[in-house]
């Protein structure tokens, strides 16, 4: 098992020679490399850079070229402080192509980062070096058993780096097995601790590893798994720097092994067999990852979806505030009837003329202002705290346990003076918007209407000079009755209902920001006078502002006079048999609305 391979002695021979070496065989001409040498100067640097991150050690050189020294795909040099990384990891990338110092460019190389992170971790944790005259085979025992310690290491304090240690199992360890340095019992033992020693510190799932475990297990026997098992799960926990540990793991392998083989039969192709069984592992591993990947890249989607959506219906909302704006504005600023984009239409104008209140009006406004400010009157507040100085009440108990306290000779805790605060609380202001059909079924909503519209609208105006009510008559254009002023209307403002269509969803608009329907901090209500008889279209417009309202807090009434009217979904329904009822369930309503604030 050539797992020795990624931590090296010191070079023995130039570059140059090593070259020769490698292509000392039949007098061929050595292979061109897809790119100069020098090309990847930059990307050795740009390795070295994030080497500090991945080590936590500024003391390293990392140097990046077509093929390595050792023949390894990636090796560590622990008395030169060198990384050897072989390019051809990145393939099919080109060195412009590769910019690792960018957080995040690995995730287009992750075989290759796997690798460099392997490395990493010998470089962190595989401090210890071997004494002199130690027994070659007992070291290579202790390199073979380091490979899983240092990537269990590496996880404590770098979990994340967990996939890329997985990809580089698939890189570092098949070559291995398909070209042993090992035989027989030993080169199981091998596998085993390659595999089953990643499993146990976390790299590879159990489910993943079992054909591993299953074959180690009929080829090695149960008692020797076992005893290997204990030996590399002892050596997870020995320190970075404790060479002695280390190497008594070692032996204690070496002569577990000893002990055993003579009485294992080793199978003829054994190699085969543990090929296909690691191979299997790897199979599951990088399905496993491909699905964890396709999951993650699901959740991305659908995260950014959500984002998009989200800003989508922000940039939705805004535009709807900035067209019930110019709405509101056109409609309340505007003389007469208006379209909601505020296109004067003055032949289709409702409004009748105006009259003078009845005295019936006059006493029913006096009536709801009186219980507008009894719903509204809130009791002072009042805040009791302790305190060991005046000012405050003197409390006789308490004044005797701070004496006794101090007696005692102990730090006094006891607080005899009590002050109480008083403060009033703010008298809530009422917002109140009445939209009313203007359609020609709703003829008998009129007079009643017209006559609520000025009753709630004097009352607020005597109750509270920041409340404020609004009246907006509507089929398909938007007619202002009432306008949100501090001022008492003098008079009463009639219409007919003569129109066609509807428009609710704009009139709700208007009288949501004139009004600020929306905004906490007073008693709200919205009171709709249809029959709700519309379109489809017209009826979904309607119900989300509605939704908006009600999710805002701002009570929302639909006042009915025929049995054949619909049901707008999210309002209060109140069905008046008799029309002239109206004031007094609007009036009843503003009272409950101002009541309810908190």
């Amino acid at each position: 098992m050539s797992a020795h391979h990624h931590v090296q002695p010191p070079a023995t021979m130039p570059d140059d020679d090593a070259d020769l070496a490698r292509w000392d065989d039949d007098g061929a001409p050595p292979a061109q490399p897809r790119s100069s040498p020098a090309a990847w100067l930059r990307v050795g640097a740009e390795l070295g850079d994030r080497l500090v991150a991945l080590s936590g050690r500024q003391d390293l050189l990392v140097t990046c070229r077509p093929g390595t020294r050792s023949g390894a795909p990636a090796a560590f040099f622990p008395t030169l402080g060198e990384v050897e990384f072989d390019a051809g990891l990145f393939a099919p990338l080109q060195p412009h192509e590769i910019h690792p110092r960018i957080l995040g460019d690995e995730e287009r190389y992750p075989a290759a980062w796997g690798v460099f992170v392997h490395e990493a971790a010998h470089a962190a944790h595989s401090i210890w070096t071997q004494p002199a005259g130690a027994n070659p085979r007992v070291v290579e025992a202790a390199l073979l058993l380091e490979e899983s310690r240092v990537e269990g290491q590496h996880l404590i304090t770098r979990p994340t780096d967990r996939t890329y240690l997985r990809t580089s199992a698939r890189t570092l360890v098949m070559p291995d097995i398909a070209h042993p340095t090992l035989q027989g019992i030993e080169h199981a033992a091998a596998v085993a601790a390659l595999i089953l020693g990643r499993r146990d510190v976390g790299i590879l799932d159990a489910g993943e590893s079992r054909a591993v475990a299953d074959l180690c297990e009929k080829v090695l026997g149960a008692n020797l798994l076992a005893t290997l098992t204990r030996i590399w799960t002892a050596a997870h926990q020995c320190a970075d720097h404790d060479a002695t540990t280390m190497l008594a793991h070692a032996k204690e392998w070496c002569d577990a092994l000893d002990t055993a083989a003579p009485a294992l039969p080793v199978p003829e192709n054994l190699t085969d067999l543990l090929s296909g069984a690691v191979g299997v592992v790897m199979d599951s591993t990088a399905a496993t990852d491909a699905a964890d990947l396709a999951a993650q890249a699901a959740a991305t989607n659908a995260m950014a979806a959500q984002s998009k959506t989200q800003a989508q219906d922000r940039a939705q909302r805004a535009g709807q505030r900035r067209k019930a704006a110019a709405t509101a504005k056109s409609v309340f600023n505007t003389r007469g009837t208006v379209d909601p984009d505020g296109t004067p239409a003055p032949r289709s104008n409702p409004v009748t003329g105006t009259r003078r209140p009845t005295a019936a009006e006059q006493s029913a406004a006096a009536r709801l202002s009186r219980a507008l400010r009894a719903a509204a009157y809130r009791e002072r507040t009042e805040e009791r705290t302790t305190s060991p100085t005046p000012p405050g009440r003197l409390n006789m108990r308490a004044a005797l346990a701070r004496d006794a306290q101090r007696a005692a000779g102990s730090v006094p805790t006891a607080e005899p003076f009590t002050h109480t605060r008083r403060r009033n609380s703010p008298t809530p202001p009422l917002r109140v918007g009445i939209a009313v059909d203007v359609s020609g079924s709703m003829h008998a909503a009129c007079a009643p209407v017209a006559s609520a519209a000025w009753i709630v609208a004097r009352a607020a105006a005597l109750t509270d000079p920041d409340s404020l009510t609004a009246t907006i008559a509507y089929d398909e254009h938007l007619t202002a009755l009432t306008r949100p002023t501090h001022r008492a209307p003098e008079r009463v403002t009639t219409f007919a209902a003569n129109g066609g269509h509807h428009n609710l969803g704009d009139a709700i608009d208007a009288l949501d920001h004139g009004l600020e329907l929306s905004r906490p901090g007073a008693g709200r209500l919205l009171v709709i006078v249809t029959d709700a008889r519309y379109g489809s279209d017209e009826t979904a417009r309607a119900v989300t502002r509605v939704k908006q309202l009600t999710t805002a807090g701002c009570a929302v009434l639909q006042l009915t006079l025929t049995p054949k009217s619909h049901h707008l979904p999210g309002t209060t329904l109140l069905h008046l048999p008799r029309p002239s009822s109206a004031p007094v369930a609007i009036a009843t309503a503003a009272t409950d609305a101002i009541r309810r604030t908190r």
